[in-house]
């Protein structure tokens, strides 16, 4: 067994304990960072000049952070690029420029997304018939939520569960078909996509004069934001539409908050009041932080989420979003992206790691 099937192996049975310690979780996040130091030379030549290695870390919380842009500008990977499994791009931004994060295997990702999705979505439920709103793997073999949606649909959904975007968008024939399907039989349903596909079904649903009433068991998960859709909602108005239209609780209505570069999903409780608490499982842990300090910021306070999580084995397990938020017991809020000082500090951050990384690479 070489050293990667040793750390996916531990990984996973870490993952399955859920009884796990935190001195347990410190122990296997300073085994990864020996082998991301060792391995991952982009990575290596920043920490090295932060005078953060693998002999002066002794906790997770200083592992040092990778900013989130990085991703954009180096290959952050432990093993041969070319060699990986599946390769995860982010959304393109203005200057077209993707993210890119390499998986020599999906095991760990996998593992990550079902046990997680299992205990925090379908909770008792065993399988649901689905409908998805987005594309298929085929169709964006790039995108970890496509991915991710295929794997919730293969594990959870019942052999009648479909997608539901079509080219032109949402398929509203097949949908309506599915939601008085729902309606008539009182067979619980789960609807699950991107969170601005579900403002373009309130667009139609509302010209037609339709609403539903799903029965009870019935659940919704969106993703991701509908910033620059057909309209901005606030999280208010949006869970309150998916109630109106679709007759299912707003504690039934579920937010995953997730990123490419990760490996592990958020998860709330539904969303009575908003914004929601996430939370994640054992193996992922966030800081608070003053981007400028690199210091954590006292509970309560706003500052910028860094996540680490352990089955980002293959790349980084610690990264420097570009979110904001606070924690609060049992997890944070999402209070929305970097403005500000915050900008500023997030800029600081990544040109500091890549004149460190392209420079120790070049």
């Amino acid at each position: 067994m070489n050293q990667q099937q040793v750390i996916i192996k531990n990984i996973v049975c870490f993952m399955q304990n859920e009884l796990s310690s935190d001195d347990a979780f410190n122990e296997h996040a300073l085994q990864l960072f020996s082998y991301q130091y060792q391995n991952n030379l982009p990575y290596r030549t920043f920490c090295f000049q932060k005078r953060k290695t693998p002999r002066v870390v002794k906790s997770w919380r200083d592992i040092p952070a990778v900013p989130i842009n990085a991703f954009k500008e180096v290959s952050l990977s432990s093993t041969k690029t070319e060699e990986a499994e599946a390769v995860f791009m982010t959304s393109g931004t203005t200057k077209g420029i993707r993210g890119k994060h390499y998986h020599p295997t999906l095991d760990v990702f996998d593992q990550s997304m079902i046990f997680n999705f299992k205990k925090r979505f379908m909770k008792e439920t065993e399988k649901i018939r689905m409908g998805i709103l987005f594309p298929t793997e085929i169709e964006m073999p790039n995108s970890s939520l496509a991915h991710y949606l295929a794997l919730g649909l293969r594990e959870f959904g019942t052999e009648d569960s479909h997608y539901l975007i079509t080219e032109s968008g949402v398929n509203m024939g097949r949908l309506l078909k599915e939601l008085d399907h729902a309606e008539k039989t009182g067979k619980p349903y789960a609807l699950l996509g991107a969170s601005f596909s579900f403002v373009h079904m309130f667009d139609e649903l509302k010209r037609m004069g339709k609403t539903f009433i799903l029965p009870k068991g019935s659940k919704i998960l969106d993703t991701g934001g509908y910033k620059n859709q057909s309209k901005e909602l606030s999280l208010d108005e949006f869970y309150e539409l998916l109630s109106t239209f679709l007759g299912v609780d707003r504690s039934e209505c579920i937010n995953m908050y997730g990123m490419t570069e990760l490996s592990t999903q958020f998860y709330d409780h539904g969303n009575l009041s908003v914004p929601s608490v996430k939370s994640g499982p054992h193996w992922i842990r966030t800081r608070v932080i003053n981007p400028l300090t690199g210091e954590e910021v006292p509970k309560g306070e706003r500052g910028v989420l860094v996540h680490c999580d352990l089955a980002n084995f293959n790349s980084i397990t610690t990264i420097l979003t570009e979110d904001l938020g606070v924690e609060v017991d049992d997890g944070f809020l999402l209070l929305g992206r970097v403005q500000g000082t915050e900008v500023k500090g997030c800029s600081l951050a990544v040109d500091e790691f890549l004149k460190a990384a392209k420079g120790g690479s070049n």
